[in-house]
């Protein structure tokens, strides 16, 4: 559970690919951060469709709701493995103690050192189950904040672009992109990265 992070780069970066906030007008009306992009071949001009790209790794470790997601998560893991090892480390102390006593034939009958041991395996199956039910309970807790961040992102997104008017906003992560070269022209990682932060308020996930 140490690893135990927010990633949301699959969800997010599915989203925001599925984010073609396409506003189709006519091609004369059709800008690239307010600034028509025309393309010359031969005799013919063609106007490019205005295209953008977010690096999601970028904007996932500068988002300060991204890190407030990921450290209250991180809180909660911390939480659950100090009080599971707490509690593994009582568990395999009565058991060598138990050992001991078994040992030096200190029980009063067979029948109480059957007890002991049945107890014992008790609590160590319960404490198994209970490190694979928060194991379960934090996958599903990483799950709702993944989703919460992109619904988020997405929201912001939509309200950015009514001034930006890009068609296609791609997403360009390490090792899953979608972009294979690109001027940095159309890079807008930390101008939406900023974005997000002034519309973030610390408290309100």
């Amino acid at each position: 559970m140490k690893n135990v992070s927010l990633i949301v780069n699959g969800i997010l970066g599915v989203a925001v690919i599925a984010l073609f906030v396409l506003y189709f007008t006519n091609k004369s009306s059709l800008t690239q951060s307010g600034k028509e992009v025309s393309i010359q071949m031969d005799d013919t001009v063609f106007t490019r469709p205005p295209v953008a790209y977010i690096n999601t790794d970028s904007l996932l470790m500068n988002y300060k709701y991204a890190k407030d997601l990921n450290e209250t998560l991180m809180r909660k893991a911390e939480t659950s493995r100090a009080s599971l090892t707490q509690k593994g480390i009582k568990l395999e102390a009565d058991m060598k103690e138990f050992q001991r006593k078994y040992e030096n034939n200190a029980f009063l009958s067979p029948e109480r050192a059957q007890q002991e041991q049945t107890s014992l395996m008790k609590r160590q199956q319960e404490l198994q189950e209970l490190t694979e039910r928060i194991q379960q309970e934090l996958s599903m807790e990483q799950m709702k904040m993944n989703q919460q961040m992109t619904d988020t992102v997405i929201s912001a997104l939509k309200e950015y672009n009514k001034k930006k008017n890009y068609q296609m906003i791609y997403n360009n992560v390490g090792g899953n992109s979608t972009i294979l070269i690109a001027d940095d022209m159309y890079n807008i990682t930390n101008e939406v990265t900023e974005f997000l932060n002034k519309k973030y308020t610390p408290g309100k996930k």
